[in-house]
C-alpha cells in the first residue's frame, strides 16, 4: 500500500497517542508541542492554524503537521516549516520525520520525506535543510536518497550532534 501525507484528523488521536509513546522510548517526540492541558480536537486545530500561519507559538513558523497514513493506519509523521528561525536554521531544518518503530525498514521514511518536499515547494522552500542525529545512519541514508548534500555537523543546543543536509 501507497503511503500519503495527510493533516491530522480527529479520529488520529489513539493511533497519534500511541506512536508518542512508542517513540518517546527512543527519546523522539512525535507529537510536537503536544500538551495534554488541550483536547486532542484542539490540537488538530491548533496544527491548521500553524499552517496559514495564525496564533503561532513562540518559537514556531508557519508549518504543516502531517500525519504518514498507510491503508488507514498511522506509520509516522512529518513536519515540514515553510520557513526558518535561528533555531531550526542550526539543528531543526525544513522537515521533520519519524517513523513509528513497526514500520521502519519498509520504505516509508524515503516515501514519506519525498512527499514532504513536494509540500515545501509547493509552499515555496527552494534549497532545503533537512537534519537528523549524527548517529542516525538510517536517517542519513533517507536524506542522502534525496540528493541530501551534507554541510556539517553541529552540537544541538541539548548537546547531541547533528548532520544538516541541503536539498536543492
Amino acid at each position: 500500500m501507497e503511503l500519503r501525507l495527510r493533516p491530522l484528523r480527529a479520529q488520529d488521536e489513539e493511533s497519534a497517542l500511541a506512536a508518542q509513546a512508542e517513540l518517546r522510548e527512543d527519546g523522539f517526540t512525535f507529537l510536537l508541542d503536544f500538551d495534554t492541558e488541550i483536547s486532542w480536537e484542539q490540537y488538530v486545530r491548533r496544527w491548521d492554524g500553524y499552517r496559514r500561519g495564525d496564533a503561532l507559538a513562540e518559537g514556531y513558523v508557519r508549518s504543516a503537521f502531517l500525519a504518514a497514513d498507510v491503508g488507514g493506519e498511522l506509520v509516522g509523521r512529518a513536519s515540514v516549516r515553510f520557513s526558518l528561525n535561528d533555531f531550526l536554521r542550526h539543528e531543526g531544518g525544513h522537515i521533520g520525520y519519524a517513523i513509528r518503530p513497526a514500520y521502519r525498514r519498509r520504505g516509508y521514511a524515503r516515501a514519506l520525506l519525498g512527499q514532504a518536499l513536494v509540500v515545501a515547494r509547493a509552499e515555496g522552500v527552494g534549497d532545503v535543510l533537512v537534519t537528523c542525529n549524527d548517529d542516525n545512519e538510517a536517517s542519513a541514508r533517507v536524506i542522502q536518497s534525496h540528493a541530501g548534500e551534507l554541510e556539517d555537523v553541529v552540537v544541538a543546543s541539548d548537546g547531541r550532534l547533528v548532520r544538516r543536509y541541503w536539498i536543492r
